[in-house]
């Protein structure tokens, strides 16, 4: 038995993949689209780029923000939002306001039929339960561990992208799944990414995200093994199955630039929804809103998002890109485009780990922009995949998918430290 690769649901081993025909993505149209992308995202960054350098340095900096959240509840509650987009290494309350109301928008679009939103956490209906569920969870990590950010940054994002959105996927909507699924991310990621990180990590030479993913996917292991023991969870039911031996429909495939235009479109709203795939969100215009959130917070004051690194422009094209290059890379596991049967890829991975970590750790140059997006994109989804496909069932496939992004940054970052920078 499988399970889908974006909710976690028991689904049938799938039937030995069909020849290519027509309907499939193809080459051409998802490079263009893909490059489309990778063109915009540049444009973005030398527009940050030049805007940044004439900021009127707005709002505070990330410099002493940590320190001042034990006894500010201003800077508690910013810092709390800025969680929801640090997975991104973005951290800044803008993009999570941009984040929030992106996907709010594409929740009411979606809920009146309109095509424009896109799907938003693949189409289930669970935003609203995936959202509640993990800003609790994120919220007890705050609380509990909150208290230490007095000695400076501390990982209390973690459990706001794993455990208890996965939870919600895999056992359905409602208060009993929701509680449970805070509780355990809270108490199991957390504590995992505070020891990985001085204890891994650290001595390593390796930057704090890999002992953050690395946490997520044990912590995962951990919650959902106790998830399995607890008599008010049940798995939801397998979606319905297509029969084994489906007769042929005749289809009348669309014309040569038809089909470059329609993969284009997939490819590049395929990348976009990449940027919020790892808040179980998924989604175009979440994605959007939460860019436009982080280009505003570094235009105002490039101190503060992106731990004051002020590469932030960096940052953003270095993620467009490694979503495009996996896009294209491992087009053939998006079947037509859709999640269905299992057609879906982990071309995020890199966009939250190797990518940004590789722009920090080396400053921005040239080589950790691109060796960084390339290495990443090759690495990672074939990972992941290869991980979540053996998992039994009851355990979501984040757990490959974090576990991939550990991997793929602990071997990318030492190659990249080769290379002139």
């Amino acid at each position: 038995m499988l399970t889908s690769a974006v909710d976690g649901a028991p689904r049938r081993r799938p039937d030995p993949a069909p020849k290519k025909t027509a309907t499939e993505l193809g080459a051409l149209g998802t490079a263009l689209g893909a490059l489309a992308s990778v063109i915009l995202a540049g444009a973005l960054a030398l527009v940050l780029h030049t805007l940044g350098q004439q900021s009127p340095r707005l709002g505070p900096a990330f410099e002493g923000w940590a320190a001042s959240v034990t006894n500010s509840p201003f800077a508690a509650v910013r810092w709390f939002l800025g969680d929801m987009t640090e997975p991104l290494f973005y951290k800044s309350e803008l993009a999570a306001g941009g984040l929030l109301a992106g996907a709010l928008l594409a929740w009411w679009a979606g809920r009146r039929g309109k095509n424009w939103a896109g799907q938003l956490t693949y189409g289930t209906g669970l935003w609203p339960w995936v959202l509640a569920s993990a800003s609790l969870s994120l919220l007890l990590s705050n609380v509990v561990f909150g208290r230490m950010l007095d000695a400076g940054w501390q990982p209390t994002f973690v459990p706001f992208v794993c455990v208890a959105p996965a939870m919600v996927l895999m056992y359905g909507p409602g208060w009993p799944t929701c509680l449970t699924g805070a509780v355990l991310g809270a108490f199991t990621i957390t504590p995992c990414a505070l020891v990985l990180i001085p204890t891994v990590t650290a001595p390593l030479g390796l930057p704090p995200v890999a002992a953050n993913v690395l946490a997520m996917s044990l912590g995962s292991v951990v919650a959902f093994l106790i998830a399995r023991k607890l008599p008010w969870l049940v798995l939801r039911k397998p979606a319905p199955q297509p029969a084994l031996n489906p007769q042929p429909q005749p289809v009348q495939p669309p014309s040569g630039l038809n089909r470059v235009l329609k993969d284009a479109v997939w490819a590049s709203r395929r990348v976009l929804s990449d940027f919020t795939e790892t808040q179980f969100f998924a989604n175009e215009l979440a994605s959007a809103g939460m860019i436009l959130g982080v280009a505003v917070a570094f235009v105002l004051n490039p101190a503060l998002p992106a731990y004051g690194s002020n590469l932030v422009p960096h940052i953003l094209f270095a993620q467009a890109l490694t979503s495009a290059i996996g896009v294209v890379l491992w087009r053939s596991w998006f079947r037509n485009g859709q999640f269905s049967n299992g057609g879906w890829a982990a071309t995020y991975a890199s966009l939250v780990s190797v990518a940004p970590a590789a722009v920090l750790a080396y400053d921005g140059s040239c080589w950790s922009i691109i060796g960084g997006a390339l290495l990443g994109a090759v690495l990672a989804p074939p990972i992941a995949r290869a991980i979540s496909a053996r998992l039994p069932d009851g355990f979501h496939p984040v757990i490959g998918n974090t576990a991939s992004m550990a991997i793929s940054t602990a071997v990318t970052l030492p190659i990249l430290g080769l290379l002139p920078h």
